[in-house]
Formats: C-alpha cells, structure tokens, sequence
C-alpha cells in the first residue's frame, strides 16, 4: 500500500451518488460503498434497517494530492447538513450523515471542519464517530452510476469540478500583465521563463500564510507545505487543494518534466517533481519566486482569504500569535525600557 494512502468513511444518504462524486475528486485513489456502525459486523441492503447501518463510501486518499480538509469540505458541500435521516428523497437512519475515522489524529481536522461548517449552518446533525465496523455493499452497487450512467443519484456530480470557495478571478490579458508585472515575473509567468536560483525573497519567506498567483490572486500553496530543497526555488509538497494548478507535459530544452500552471489565470509556476521529502509525500513543487505573492496569515482576513485559514493548524495559529505578540513586545522595548519596563 502507497504510504501516502489513507482512509476516512463518509455516511451522506445514497452511497451510489456519494461514490460517484468522490470517484471524480483528484487523490482519490479508490472507493467503495458498504455499511458503517451498526449492529454487528453483519449486513445487507434488505437487512440495513434492522441492523441500523449506515450507507457510506470507504475513501482512499492520497494525502500528497488531497487534504483530508478538503474531502470534508466537499462532503459538506453535497449534504444536507441539518437533515436527519433524510438526504434528497431517501428517508430513513440507513441514510443518516455521518464522518467515521479510524486514525485517531484525523479527529483534529474533523473537529475543526466541523466548528467550521457549524458556524455556518448552526447545529448540525452529522454524526462523528470512531468507525466500529464496516460492511462491504453487494457488488452490484459497486460504481453504481458508472455501470448505469442514468440512474438515481440525488447529489449533482458536476460539483466535484467546482472550487470549494466560490471566488472570482479577472482575466489578465497579455497587454495588462506588462502593466501589472515587473519584467521578470512576465518572462517567468507569461513567457515560461525560469528565475535564476536563490534570487527570489520568498526562499526565505518562512512565516504562516498563503502563497498566491501574482496576477490572478488564486490561492496556490499554504507555508505549512513549504519546505527548503536546497535547489533555490521556493518548494511546496503539495498544493492547497487538489484542483489549484493544471499539469502540462513540457519537453522543452531536451527534458521531460510536468509543468505547473495556474487553473484560472494559466500563468506558467514552475515544474513538479518525485524528489521531495517521503515524510511530506514525496513531491516537489519547484516554483518560481516571481510568480507567487505571499499573504501572511494575519492579514488574510483582510485581503479575502479568510475562508482558506480553515487549512491551518490549530497549533500554526497558536504558534502565530505568540511570534506577533512577541515581535509586538520586541518593537516596544525602545520605548518601554525608557519607563524603566523590562520585557523580562
């Protein structure tokens, strides 16, 4: 099994239309429909009533290309989040919302995504549990709507290819970029040209925050998939979310590579590679400084990005506010050491 693979159970009415939702998700690596915590360790579909089992897709995710945040994220987007025991016109607890784990470090992300989705629905009727038992569904249910295209399914599968924040980005004709660009994040955006290593500022741009494209705005790379290659670009194991960049095959000066652009704005990043550290999943998203613009955690509230905070760590945050409270104090020494106040 691929070390980067894990695993979460999500119950969100009939699992036909669940499964193929998460089936067109990039990362997802595989999936299957069955029945969770109920009764026993024993079930069928004519059985799922009386053993109180739930209809939910087993998940198989590949941590390097997809958060466990945004599988949640867009588990909420196609629930009915304060519905019990009712999803589109099924009724019944067969069809009751819940998240089941079986690592108990997701509980962390869990718990976060939840708060975050409670303060914008109120209480919520999604159920989160450890995962007791799973029962795997008649194969006939297996990719359901893949063998029968037409059939029932209450969820609209064309939001798998819809961003999870919903953000508008202004097109940048060649003619405005000039404007808006100095000459060597045009040559690298525009022109797919490459900045010379350890030149950009942002090899040592080190604090909490978000980078971004540089003419569009759209959010590419957090600071906690950052990393030193020691190659001189800016490196990331992963990208925000599973759907920020578009890869493009690039045979260009006698090498095979995969090119990274931006999604909206198709601004040319940089080139990912299957070299970066195993711990963070292997990849290295090697970026040009010149196409990015960094947004420190502080400040995202009011550039926008507020929603992107969710992730964060809890601990980021924490961590975050002490350094800003201490550089805080450490500007106020001048002044305070004249009162004869110690930061000590």
């Amino acid at each position: 099994m691929n070390n980067n693979n894990k695993t979460i159970h999500l119950a969100g009415g009939c699992f036909w239309g669940m499964q193929g939702y998460f089936n067109r998700i990039r990362g997802v690596m595989g999936t299957k429909v069955g029945y969770a915590n109920g009764k026993g360790d024993s079930t069928n579909y004519e059985r799922v009533k009386e053993t109180d089992h739930a209809e939910t897709v087993e998940i198989t995710y590949d941590k390097s290309l997809v958060s466990l945040e945004e599988i949640l994220l867009r588990y909420f987007k196609v629930i009915d989040p304060k519905s019990v025991n009712k999803q589109g016109g099924d009724r019944g607890r067969q069809y009751r919302t819940g998240i089941y784990y079986s690592d108990p470090a997701d509980k962390k992300i869990i718990d976060k995504v939840y708060k975050y989705e409670e303060k914008i629905h109120g209480e919520l009727a999604v159920e989160v549990e450890e995962l007791k038992n799973f029962v795997l569904a008649e194969g006939y249910h297996q990719d359901y709507l893949e063998k029968n295209p037409g059939g029932y399914c209450h969820i609209n599968l064309a939001e798998a290819d819809e961003p999870i924040f919903e953000k508008e980005y202004k097109e940048v004709s060649d003619e405005e970029a000039k404007k808006l660009l100095d000459e060597l994040s045009y040559k690298v955006m525009r022109e797919e040209g490459t900045e010379h290593p350890h030149t950009s500022e942002l090899n040592d741009e080190w604090r909490a925050g978000i980078y971004v494209d540089k003419l569009t705005g759209e959010v590419l790379f957090t600071s906690q998939d950052k990393f030193d290659a020691g190659c001189g670009w800016p490196s990331f194991a992963r990208t925000i979310n599973s759907d920020s960049v578009s890869y493009n095959r690039d045979e260009s000066h006698g090498m095979r590579r995969v090119e990274i652009k931006s999604k909206f704005g198709k601004n040319h990043l940089g080139h990912v590679f299957s070299d970066g550290p195993k711990e963070m999943g292997g990849l290295r998203y090697c970026i040009d400084g010149a196409a990015l613009r960094f947004v420190p955690l502080e400040d995202m509230d009011k550039e926008g990005y507020g929603e992107y905070k969710i992730f964060f760590a809890d601990e980021v945050y924490k961590e975050n506010a002490i350094k800003n409270v201490g550089e805080e104090v450490k500007a106020d020494e001048p002044e305070a050491s004249s009162k004869g106040i110690s930061a000590d």
